[in-house]
């Protein structure tokens, strides 16, 4: 028997995709969202809506978060 594997879950969801073996994992195409990499100095510096410095830990971008 074959496991179906939830792609789009896996791309969101970290507790799902390290539920999956090593082949699983491998097999899952790339997120069409890709990778983004911002250095340290920028995310530093970034400011939200009421002035205040946010860090990368109050990010409503990272999965599975949503934005209010």
């Amino acid at each position: 028997m074959h496991k179906q594997i939830d792609v789009v879950r896996a791309w969101r969801d970290e507790e799902y995709r390290n539920s999956l073996s090593d082949e699983e994992r491998a097999s899952l195409p790339e997120s069409p969202a890709g990778l983004a990499t911002v250095e340290d100095s920028v995310l530093k510096s970034i400011t939200g809506a009421s002035g205040h410095p946010t860090t990368i830990g109050d990010s409503c971008v990272r999965p599975p978060h949503v934005c209010p």
